[in-house]
Order: C-alpha cells, then structure tokens, then sequence
C-alpha cells in the first residue's frame, strides 16, 4: 500500500508540475528529483520510472491549455486525497478488543469511535462476525484469533483447518481486512505441553488452507501471542534468551515464522516489571519519565525507558535462538487506570503518562536502540474495560474508553481532523506556549530532567552547549528548561508532554531572551 501511495504522489507531483507550465519537460527536473521519485516505487525496478513519467509527459505537451487546467485541478484534488488519507491512521498503533463484557457498545458505534482515532488496527480475541463486518471498509486491520481449545483439532486435520477458514475467514475478505491470524493465546507458557506440540502443526495446516484458498486469504498470516514469560532470562537487555523448557518447540515456531515473514507477537508490560520492583525510580523509568536510565552492562547500551528494554531483550533473544530477522509485534501492552489495594501505582494518572508516552514515543519513529529507526506495530490494551474479567481490579480497568464511548483519558489518540459529535474529544493542546522549570522543582529534579530530555530522539540541545546562544545563564535552572521545552515541543505539544513529574509548567509568556530563542509558541 506505501509504495502505491508513493507512486500516485510522485505523478502527482510531475503531473501538478508540468501542467501548471507547459514550458516543461521531464528533463527540466534535476536528475536527482526524478531519482529521488523513482526510490519511492519500492517495488517496481527503478529504470521503469524515467519512462513511465516521459510517456506521460509527452501526452501532457500535447494537450490543449485547457485540457491541462482541467488536469492540473484533478491532480491537485488526488493529491489532498492522498494526503489526507493517509495522515490520521498511523499504521503502527492498534488496540485489543476484548469482549469479557456485558456493557459493550455495538459494533457499529465501536467501528465509529475507531475511525475518529488514530488507530489503525484491531486484534480480536476470537472471531466476531458483527465487530469484522463492522470494520469492513475502514481500512483498519484486524488480527482474529483461533481459541486454545480448538488448536488439537486443527493440527490432528487439514480438513478441518479448511472448514476454520472457511467459517471464519473467507466470508469476511477482501471486503474486510484480515492481515494476521493469532493461532492460540499464551501456549507456550500455559503448562500444557501437548497444547504446545500441536501449535505448529495447527498453524501450518491453516496457513496451507489459505494459500489453496487464494484470494484474500493467500496473504494473511498466522503467528501465536507470547508474554514475556518465554523469556527466561532479559535484564539486562543483552543477555536476553528464551526459556530451555520451550527452546526446541519455539525454534520450529521461529523457522515458520521466518520462512513465512510472519511475526513475533509479544506482550510487554512494564507495569508489571513496575509491580514487582515498586520504587520511584522503577515508576519513571516505565512511563518514559525522566530518569537516570539503566546502563546494559554487556551491550554499554543506556536505556531511558522500560518498553525498549523488553522488546531489546526480545530481539536479543531471537538473535541469540538464530532468528534475528523475524519482525517483532506488540500484541499487549497497557496500564490499568485503578487497581486493588495491592497493586501498587494503577492510578489514571499513571494510565495516561504510559500510553500517552508511549504513542509518542511510537510517532517519533525512533525505534528502540537495537531496532533504531522504525516503530514496532504495537496493539495497546485495551480499547474497553471488560466489567467480567476474574481477578484483581486491574484486570478490568485497562480500557482506553468507556463503554459509553468517552475517553477513560486521553492518550492522544484523537484524530486532528475527526469531525466534531464523532464520539471523541479533539487532542487537546496545551494551555501555553512553551515548557518551563516550575518554580518548585529542586536542582536534583531539573539535572534529572536535563539529561532525560536531551538523550530523546528529535531534542537538540546544542543551544545550551559552552558557546551556545542559550549557555549562559550557566545555571541547572536554565539549562533545564531550554531542554524540557525542546521536548516538550517535538513530543506533540500535549499538556502530558510538559509534565516531568511536576518539574515543569506550561506558560504562554515568551522565555526567550537576547539571541536565545525558545521554540514554539501559541
């Protein structure tokens, strides 16, 4: 789908070009504009696109005045499409859609809310024709699930992987979009072990029936979801390396995946990591707050926040099995919004640090340090509180939103351009202009918060650098709050993003001063 979008906006482009002056050619552009096109078309071989865009030119010399007005206002109107189609989803944030409920929207309304969203992808738990046919048409994804208790059936007959598929999948597709089946939930970890020897088969048989059946089933593909209890050894990040109890049945697994370009699903919650080691600087450190970071001792690697370290100690686990290529999915992760009296840090407040960090942590496209440069496809948890679910009160208190469709809080997951009565608030943006030290922090908390904000991706802190404009005054103070506006400014302009554990306040009076200039404004 990118590089066709990339191909219609590289004519576009040509064709907005050259109508709007008929005095121009394809060899009036440089050599290395029609390179720097031809690299969009990731697919096709690059010598194709000269041509391709020089037949096209030649018919545009030869069209009336007229003709190329009419042609040029098209181009412009298929431009703004495109971009505004593919401005508001963003591909790598999903959500979980869990139904333990009996309070849930309909589907309908679901699907409605999700379009006003940036999100861009759905895993269901199991199969929900209403929720699949709701989401037809949308352009968001959905991952189905096979339920534990079917998977012997499946890997024992082929026949019977055919009749899954036929029930499940193919009435659904192409018209929805069906892009992973998740074969089973938490096997391998489940104890059972002849639940786990038959996952593979169960997976190959039902990958088989989708190449026989073609069509929109060809493409899909068919993984299995794992916590973190694979692993039996992560931190430091380096030394990450699955559990020998599962090593023989995971690398069968691992060799399908990769032979298959199916992912890895993994669910890395740094609550949990933050329930089992409940200090503040734990709490930090997993809501991508300032910190002092964790140094890995094997890799010298320093990490600022939990979620890259788990998903590092992941990639080094696959490396180290021999599969360091499979793509890895978030398939959980999230923060309760209130929790029993035992569990320590389930507040709103929490919730929303984590996730709202998270996604901007994902849109920032910074990767983690071992998978620098790309965002990990990442399924938050959940879209809705589940009233139904056994266990402590967190367990029922993950959801995004409300079953009346209102924000439980906001992440930041609004759409700029959602419609207003969509079922979601606009992102809001915050009550000033620039990021500032508040007045209470102590020096301890500004140093902490200086060295956090210029180790993220996209903050610039030379300005404070000795010869810098913004140097002097020499101070911790001043230095601070350069460093958590520039932050504060390339994270999104979020009220959360100027939060720094209430070091930091929002202000709509200019800090700038002589030849110091703070980014932003109203």
């Amino acid at each position: 789908m990118i590089w066709s979008v990339s191909w219609l906006v590289a004519v576009v482009v040509i064709v907005i070009v050259i109508t709007a002056d008929p005095r121009l050619t394809l060899s009036s552009f440089p050599g290395s504009v029609v390179s720097h096109l031809s690299a969009s078309l990731l697919p096709l071989p690059l010598f194709i696109f000269p041509f391709l865009l020089d037949s096209l030119t030649t018919q545009l010399e030869s069209m009336e005045a007229e003709s190329r007005k009419l042609l040029l206002a098209l181009a412009v109107a298929v431009s703004l499409c495109c971009f505004v189609g593919v401005s508001n989803a963003q591909s790598y944030i999903g959500v979980n859609y869990g139904e333990v409920a009996d309070n849930l929207p309909a589907p309908e309304e679901t699907a409605k809310l999700l379009k006003s969203t940036t999100i861009s992808k759905v895993r269901l738990y199991g199969v929900d024709a209403g929720m699949i046919r709701a989401l037809a048409g949308t352009g968001i994804s959905i991952v189905v699930g096979v339920a534990n208790g079917d998977i012997p059936s499946l890997a024992a007959d082929p026949a019977a992987a055919s009749r899954w598929l036929a029930a499940n999948v193919l009435p659904f597709v192409p018209a929805s979009t069906i892009s992973v089946v998740a074969v089973g939930n938490e096997v391998l970890e489940s104890g059972d072990a002849s639940l786990a020897a038959a996952l593979l088969p169960a997976m190959q048989n039902l990958r088989a029936a989708a190449a026989s059946a073609g069509d929109g089933a060809a493409g899909i593909k068919f993984s299995t979801v794992n916590t973190m209890a694979v692993l039996a050894q992560s931190d430091p990040p380096s030394t990450g390396a699955f559990h020998p109890d599962i090593t023989p049945q995971l690398a069968q697994i691992l060799g399908f995946l990769s032979k298959t370009s199916a992912p890895f699903m993994i669910n890395p919650y740094p609550y949990f990591a933050y329930q089992s080691d409940p200090r503040p600087e734990t709490l930090a450190f997993c809501l991508f707050q300032p910190n002092a970071g964790r140094v890995d001792g094997g890799s010298k690697i320093k990490y600022t926040n939990m979620f890259d370290a788990q998903l590092d100690a992941v990639k080094s686990a696959l490396g180290r099995a021999g599969y360091g290529g499979v793509e890895i999915v978030v398939a959980e992760t999230g923060w309760p919004t209130k929790g029993d009296s035992s569990e320590a840090g389930a507040t709103p407040e929490n919730a929303r640090a984590y996730v709202s960090n998270l996604v901007a942590h994902l849109r920032s496209g910074a990767g983690t340090p071992l998978m620098p440069g790309k965002s990990v496809d990442t399924y938050l948890f959940a879209l809705y509180d589940e009233d139904l679910k056994p266990g402590p009160a967190s367990e029922r208190s993950f959801g995004l939103y409300h079953t009346d469709l209102t924000m439980a809080y906001d992440a930041g997951l609004t759409s700029t351009s959602s419609p207003s009565g969509s079922g979601a608030a606009q992102q809001p943006r915050g009550s000033g202009g620039w990021c500032v030290a508040s007045g209470g922090a102590t020096e301890a908390e500004l140093q902490a918060d200086l060295d956090y904000a210029c180790a993220q991706v996209g903050v610039d802190c030379g300005a404070i650098q000795p010869g810098g404009a913004c140097f002097e005054p020499n101070t911790v103070r001043a230095h601070a709050a350069y460093a958590m506006n520039q932050l504060y400014q390339a994270a999104g302009r979020n009220p959360w993003n100027c939060d720094f554990r209430s070091s930091a306040t929002l202000t709509s009076d200019n800090p700038s001063y002589g030849s110091c200039v703070y980014t932003g404004g109203q």
